[in-house]
């Protein structure tokens, strides 16, 4: 992209539509939300104006940082807001930007011929929904400060001191009145700076977050090459090639790949912003690819293949692209920016991608033939499917019950809105299921084992399977080209599988069955994972199920302290105090999987005045309280950096290491928190807390029948009734797709041919597993 031609850049570009006055009041319809999704919309409106600059030639370095306080520092080194009085607003230009909606300089063409901000509305509403926002510019050979609260200035803009640099830096905390969440996520932010660091390759990104001490930069100089070269997890086809051009001010820029798999992966981006929901541009761009490799395949292919009916999916399949065009005046469907509407961008893509490919396998023989190749395999696939779907269409009216598996027991109603189908593991299971039931409004498809796994196999394979066969005839809804979900029977699909290793992975090979194959069902919230009771408490006539293991600790809680008195305490204190406890246990057990010597670990935490201290103090305190336990210290090694000390105990010989990794673990700071809360609670039980819980839980267990359900199996029809299916009592786990990319990746990871890479994550979160099955 080339850069602007310098023009000066002063109050008088900054345009002036409207003030603040809504945007408190109906956040939503400027964020998209008020939860986890709003709250990162605010740092990306942010940070898209520092990219904005870098587009128009004036910034390479943006630094996005996290405070421990809760803030976001978004800092750029580029020209730095306007800061003389504006024109008709008689106060200072910048003032203007953060205070009054629809005010920035997106709307003059000669400041940003290109912008990623749709109304100019972003730094404005981050102003208006955080409780507090400090802007510090460097402009014009001084550092200028203003403070906002809610929006509203509490100072006049002024100068502070000198400086020899410029650039804009913008600090603000989120207003908990507003948001239901208000602490960052960084996985989510690191995923969107390296987006950005792709997309714009002369751009470099830090991002630091105080809260735990990460820090990453993102710089790619290969661009959208590089992009789709890391998005790839499975063996390349073709190797990655990237394009640029355009024409009437639209920059076009596009990189693709293909690979094994049966998926198409498309990301499309408009000035920076991602456009899930595609629009014009991928529209362009599919029809452009579709029209080259076609024309390539009717001039290349065989005899034998020049008759192959090729479609736009054919061409698609195994594709890895990333498509991003810079659009003057954009048209999107709403502030969130998820769908491209300008009509005029279609034929620019269209016609360079259609132009450039040509000209590439002109020049690329090798990679062109193993495109067709791979274009003429999906089509044969496809034909193959088809016949295939042909043996699992019914023949009569799709309502008609001769029509459907034998094993479906159908519900009465004929009304899909009110319908619900189990999908139930194992015969067994479904037999009870099916008496157990309320069949006016139930349906039951018992599974017998684990179905394909689709992620390794092409629909005309996936079609040959009996229980898939069986779900899409009692689906009804149709599969491949001929899906319509309008034709879908029933609004709830019900996963219910046991509660052991087989059970979640035949859960794991239904969803990615669903999809990659049935999308829609997820995206309207048709899909459900039934949830039976892990316990059954049972004590003479008192019989109590329970959905977990945080349900059974709090009821032995309540159970358990039936007999007995503590001096002063009040019962409902002394359940609540014993549940912090019960949660800090937990805690504590998932630091002996990462941690060795627990008892020092614990030490630590319940005392945390003396982590302040040299390691060489600290050493000295945890080697007389460690022989103070009783603990053999066979030898022991401390510098600045970290405490080594060999502990002889039950297990062996243990290696204790305290450094700065194990006070900045997030389940180490968790328990810290968890403790503080047991202190602002404390009671004096005359014991060490943990144990006086465990003796409570003993009492609470005499006598009494305590089953772990394993299987569905194990339930009788009446108990699956009440427990699992009954409207009223049961527990359903609601599918639901946040982000269509991110999703398929991990069913890639999981679900797809590759080994390493699984592995390479089995290995780095090994220790993060709170439920094993073994």
């Amino acid at each position: 992209m080339e850069n602007l031609e310098q023009k000066d850049y002063g109050a008088g570009n900054i345009k002036v539509l409207k003030g603040l006055e809504a945007v408190r009041k109906r956040p939503g319809m400027y964020i998209g939300d008020t939860n986890i999704s709003g709250l990162h919309h605010m740092i990306y409106e942010v940070v898209d104006n520092s990219i904005d600059e870098a587009m128009a030639g004036y910034c390479d370095t943006i630094t996005v940082e996290l405070t421990r306080e809760g803030s976001c520092i978004v800092t750029d080194n580029g020209r730095g807001i306007p800061v003389d009085i504006h024109p008709t607003e008689k106060i200072s230009a910048a003032t203007v930007v953060l205070t009054v909606l629809h005010a920035g300089g997106k709307f003059d063409k000669d400041t940003y011929k290109v912008s990623g901000g749709l109304h100019g509305v972003g730094v404005s509403v981050v102003n208006a929904l955080s409780k507090k926002l400090v802007l510090n510019i460097k402009r014009d050979g001084n550092l200028y400060r203003q403070e906002f609260a809610k929006g509203i200035p509490q100072n006049v803009l002024e100068a502070v001191k000198t400086t020899n640099r410029t650039g804009t830096s913008v600090e603000f905390w989120p207003d908990d009145e507003i948001f239901e969440v208000t602490e960052f996520d960084k996985s989510i932010l690191t995923k969107r700076f390296r987006e950005l660091a792709y997309l714009n390759p002369k751009i470099t990104i830090n991002f630091k977050d105080q809260r735990d001490g990460f820090s990453e930069t993102y710089h790619f100089e290969g661009g959208l090459e590089s992009f789709v070269t890391d998005m790839n997890k499975s063996n390349p086809v073709s190797k990655a090639v990237s394009f640029s051009g355009g024409e009437e001010d639209v920059i076009v820029d596009f990189a693709l790949l293909y690979n094994e798999t049966y998926s198409e992966n498309l990301l499309s981006f408009v000035n920076n912003i991602k456009t899930p929901d595609g629009g014009t541009h991928e529209a362009g761009f599919r029809a452009g690819l579709t029209r080259a490799i076609t024309n390539y395949i009717a001039a290349n292919a065989a005899a034998r293949e020049k008759d192959t009916k090729i479609t736009g999916d054919d061409i698609r399949e195994g594709l890895i692209a990333v498509v991003s065009v810079k659009v003057p005046e954009p048209q999107f469907e709403g502030q969130t920016k998820g769908k491209l509407g300008s009509s005029y961008v279609k034929p620019i893509v269209q016609k360079m991608t259609f132009e450039v490919l040509c000209k590439y396998f002109e020049e690329n023989p090798i990679e062109a033939r193993a495109i067709m190749n791979k274009a003429l395999i999906a089509a044969r696939g496809r034909e193959a499917a088809k016949k295939a779907r042909d043996l699992t269409r019914k023949k009569d009216n799709i309502n008609s019950v001769g029509t459907l598996p034998g094993k479906l027991a159908d519900c009465q109603s004929k009304d899909p809105s009110e319908s619900e189908i189990y999908l139930v593991e194992g015969d067994s299971a479904g037999g009870s299921a099916k008496q157990g039931r309320d069949r006016v409004f139930q349906a039951i498809l018992p599974l017998r084992g684990k179905i394909l796994n689709v992620e390794k196999s092409r629909l005309d394979k996936i079609l040959k399977s009996e229980e898939i066969k069986n779900m899409i005839t009692a689906f009804g809804c149709g599969i491949g080209d001929e899906f319509d979900p309008a034709k879908l029977r029933y609004h709830k699909i019900i996963i219910m599988t046991d509660a052991d290793v087989d059970g979640s992975h035949i859960q794991t090979l239904l969803l990615t069955f669903f999809f990659r194959f049935l999308t829609p069902i997820i995206e309207n919230g048709y899909v459900y994972l039934a949830q039976p009771p892990l316990y059954r408490y049972k004590k003479g006539k008192k019989e109590i199920y329970l959905k977990d293991e945080k349900a059974l600790n709090e009821f032995l809680i309540e159970t358990g302290i039936e007999n007995e008195s503590f001096e002063g305490v009040g019962s409902k204190d002394l359940v609540d105090y014993l549940k912090i406890i019960a949660a800090y246990r937990s805690i504590l057990v998932e630091l002996k999987k990462r941690f060795n010597v627990l008892v020092a670990i614990r030490y630590m935490i319940e005392n945390p005045d003396i982590v302040g201290k040299s390691y060489n103090e600290l050493y000295e305190i945890i080697k007389v309280m460690l022989e103070n336990e009783g603990f053999n210290i066979l030898n022991s090694y401390v510098n600045e950096e970290e405490i080594r000390i060999y502990v002889q105990t039950e297990n062996g010989l243990e290696e204790l290491i305290i450094n700065d990794n194990l006070f900045a673990n997030p389940l180490y700071e968790e328990a810290l928190h968890i403790y503080s809360k047991m202190k602002e609670r404390e009671i004096d039980l005359k014991d060490d807390p943990v144990k006086v819980l465990e003796e409570i839980e003993k009492n609470a267990k005499k006598g009494a029948y305590i089953q772990r359900y394993k299987g569905l199996g194990e339930m009788n029809p009446g108990q699956l009734w009440e427990t699992t299916m009954n409207p009223e009592n049961r527990r359903l786990l609601k599918i639901d797709v946040n982000n269509l990319e991110t999703a398929s990746g991990i069913f890639e990871l999981f679900m797809g041919d590759e080994v390493e890479p699984r592995r390479d994550y089995i290995q780095a979160h090994a220790k993060d597993v709170k439920h094993l099955d073994v």
